[in-house]
């Protein structure tokens, strides 16, 4: 294998000024490059690949490429025991390693999950040489959330996975979150701000994305000058990285959000109150047409620059989800936020989101098109779309959003991909030039992520069937009739629901505030079945019959958890309406069968929750208390991560905002502790209720379940049980399934879209 050292004479001086965030990696126009020099150094690939494949790392060649003018490409080709990949970036040598390992290895490594444990020790001969080219040159990840419902409190271990990750499945474009309050933080005392009213300004990490999004200010904090300090040092590193392998980090851009009381300290800076968002005060905006904008603006990127290095792509939404333009008109706003964005950074991309009614026509037609781009990120969810027309021709990504609040369950519009992306991308005066993976937690729904990615890989539109069969067999490292089986059951079930309302499916009602009429757990999820719910049933049976020698992968041992856990979760949408019927029916015998096979069922999901650590409380809790220096620190720390997934804000946004349980996790350590005390203190109260004659006690949920967000309990942090043996458990618990015809409302079935907060329409899903 060569080693960055070969390289190091040629791309020294490119390599320091890409690590130092001053120039972008170079972009060869040919195949080859002048005099016969590499066209980047592969170290930085190399090194990834030793940390995905430790054992097999010495068996790659990997061999740098210029990038044509058609775009990205790799090559597969070698012998036994030397495999050669040529690539047109770090980044895209790693995908092309990956295509290997899927096409001819017939292993995977998932995010997460990974049968690499299957590979022969000599690796063996691709057939012939294969050639890949990206069909789209934006392949962007990461949804502004992600920071929030998955990051706030990873360290750098976990974001190198995440990026070789990222790299290994075709990303080029990430999003950059962590550190962006450092940003705030320096330029606002330039303005006129102490720094203690900045850090009671920013709030906790896993809040900080609807603060940079302009929804929300101060929950979760205050923030510590140490924590903001660790957070910037911890984003300059993962935008270096990312700079490293060719991919760029996408970063937050200025758009005109200020602390209060701007213009008493800056009378020239006149700012538009933005109103309310679910519950929360939102930041006030800065009038992008004053004298005083393009001053704020020139600090932040200064700041940027100073703690991150540079970008060629700078995402921000302007009047985010209700946001109020009041006089200021929208497109002379677009005009000062990108005069100020070009300014500083000639020649970058506004990245926008591409959401309810953003961004609009006003904005898109006050400036140069070619400097922006939209991630769509409803291009699933809805039938009749036109983004050629509704976006005047502006550069954009096919895009989904797959889960909500980092939700557990599983399933994605999948079908709907491998159709609708092939047929815009390929129409007359198509505008399509990248896909965007959305997910608002990451983390799950392996196969979703996986096939989505792998979209922006093929010419000719993708084989639904016939990917789900490979990737079966590659899933566990081997060939299986019953994993087959299984995976072609969820692939006509989860992962084949229809656009027309939802790009997610329903979540579990274990997790949903206890009530008889509970449909849904979070407010904006679908409040019915989105398949039929035999289908997951029915593959957990066949992976609990897959071969033995396939059952020791990392990828088998999730699967059986995740699959056993969504049938378990499935369960409730059918005992609920059992336990509500016998209550009205004044059957208390009845009523104690069903309310304590309910109970059973929470046990039982807990249990089995608890052999895997990704769907564990503990890790999560433990990460944030890691972040923090003082008792006080670490306290804060848990009380963010904690309520973000269970309250998520206080009282007003809670309940009349609707955003308790938005986040709702199926995770070990929550089930027990959480969900399930709150579902056995509410059907007891039922029971009390049925043997006295007397209503039920009344129970102020919010005050029970922000009083567990203040806790400080410990909870494991490593696995423990038998998955396999726990999933027979949960398979032998069920009722024989029942195939019904197709599920009524299924491509449809939900709520409205919006919902009012004030004058404000904010986000429903």
């Amino acid at each position: 294998m060569r080693s960055l050292r070969t390289w190091a004479a040629a791309c020294a001086a490119t390599a320091l000024a890409v690590l130092a965030g001053v120039v972008s990696a170079p972009a060869a126009t040919g195949a080859d490059t002048p005099r016969g020099r590499p066209a980047f150094a592969p170290g930085p690939a190399e090194a990834a690949l030793g940390r995905l494949l430790p054992r097999h790392a010495g068996q790659f060649d990997l061999v740098p490429v210029g990038r044509p003018a058609s775009g990205d490409y790799f090559t597969v080709s070698g012998t036994a025991g030397h495999v050669r990949i040529r690539g047109t970036s770090p980044a895209v040598l790693l995908s092309g390693v990956d295509w290997y390992l899927k096409y001819t290895a017939k292993v995977d490594i998932g995010w997460p999950g990974d049968s690499t444990s299957k590979l022969p020790r000599r690796l063996p001969a691709p057939a012939s040489t294969v050639r890949q080219d990206a069909s789209v040159p934006h392949r962007f990840a990461l949804n502004d959330t992600d920071d929030g419902y998955s990051g706030a409190y990873r360290n750098w271990a976990s974001f190198e996975k995440q990026i070789d990750a990222l790299a290994l499945h075709g990303v080029n474009e990430v999003f950059v979150q962590m550190g962006a309050d450092a940003v705030y933080y320096d330029t606002f005392q330039e303005f006129g701000y102490a720094k203690g009213e900045l850090r009671s300004w920013i709030p906790g990490p896993a809040h900080q994305p609807w603060w940079l999004m302009q929804n929300m200010s101060g929950f979760g904090g205050p923030v510590t000058e140490r924590l903001l300090d660790r957070r910037a040092q911890l984003g300059r590193k993962i935008a270096d990285r990312l700079r490293q392998l060719g991919m760029t980090p996408v970063l937050p851009g200025y758009y005109g959000t200020v602390p209060p009381g701007f213009t008493d300290r800056n009378p020239t800076g006149p700012v538009v109150p933005q109103g309310g968002w679910v519950g929360f005060e939102r930041p006030d905006w800065l009038d992008p047409r004053s004298a005083m904008f393009p001053k704020v603006a020139e600090s932040f990127y200064r700041h940027q620059r100073a703690r991150f290095g540079d970008s060629t792509l700078y995402k921000m939404d302007l009047l985010h989800e209700g946001g109020r333009p009041g006089d200021v008109p929208i497109g002379d706003a677009a005009k000062g936020v990108m005069n100020a964005l070009q300014s500083a950074r000639p020649g970058a991309t506004w990245v926008l989101l591409g959401w309810q009614s953003n961004p609009s026509t006003q904005l898109i037609d006050a400036v140069d098109k070619s400097k922006l781009f939209i991630v769509d990120g409803l291009a699933d969810r809805y039938d009749g779309l036109d983004r050629e027309a509704a976006w005047h021709g502006t550069p954009y990504a096919f895009g989904t959003i797959p889960n909500f609040g980092g939700h557990t369950t599983i399933g994605a519009n999948t079908s709907v991909w491998t159709e609708r992306f092939a047929q815009w991308r390929t129409k007359p005066d198509s505008a399509l030039r990248g896909i965007a993976y959305l997910p608002e937690g990451t983390g799950g729904n392996p196969a979703a992520y996986e096939l989505f990615t792998e979209l922006a890989w093929h010419g000719a539109p993708l084989d639904h069937r016939a990917w789900f069969a490979d990737y079966a067999e590659r899933r566990y490292g081997g060939a299986d009739p019953h994993a087959a089986r299984a995976w072609e059951l969820l692939r006509t079930g989860p992962y084949s629901t229809a656009s027309g309302s939802w790009s997610e499916s329903q979540d579990s009602l274990f997790t949903a505030r206890p009530r008889l009429t509970a449909d849904t757990a979070a407010s904006w999820s679908p409040a019915a079945m989105r398949y039929d719910a035999s289908t997951v049933q029915r593959a957990l049976a066949e992976l609990l019959q897959v071969a033995p020698e396939l059952r020791g992968s990392d990828a088998y041992r999730f699967d059986v958890v995740d699959v056993a856990r969504q049938a378990l979760a499935n369960r409730s949408r059918t005992l609920l309406p059992q336990i509500k019927a016998a209550y009205e029916g004044k059957d208390l015998p009845l009523f104690r069968q069903r309310a304590e096979e309910w109970k059973q069922d929470l046990a039982l999901l807990d249990r089995l929750l608890g052999t895997d650590r990704r769907f564990m409380l503990g890790p999560w809790l433990e990460d944030a208390k890691s972040w923090g220096g003082t008792a006080a620190e670490r306290a804060a720390a848990e009380f963010d991560a904690r309520s973000i997934l269970t309250t998520w804000g206080g009282r007003s946004g809670s309940e009349s905002g609707g955003l308790r349980d938005y986040a709702n996790r199926e995770w070990s350590g929550l089930v027990s502790d959480f969900y399930a005390k709150r579902w056995t203190l509410y059907l007891d109260s039922l029971d009390t209720a049925l043997a006295t004659g007397r209503p039920p006690a009344e129970i102020d949920w919010f005050a029970r379940d922000n009083a567990w967000n203040l806790e400080r309990g410990s909870y494991p942090v490593k696995p423990t049980g038998d998955p396999v043996a726990l999933a027979e458990t949960v398979r032998t618990s069920l009722p024989a399934p029942v195939v019904p015809g197709p599920v009524r409302g299924s491509a449809t079935s939900g709520r409205c879209l919006h919902a009012e907060s004030g004058a404000a329409t904010v986000r429903s899903c």
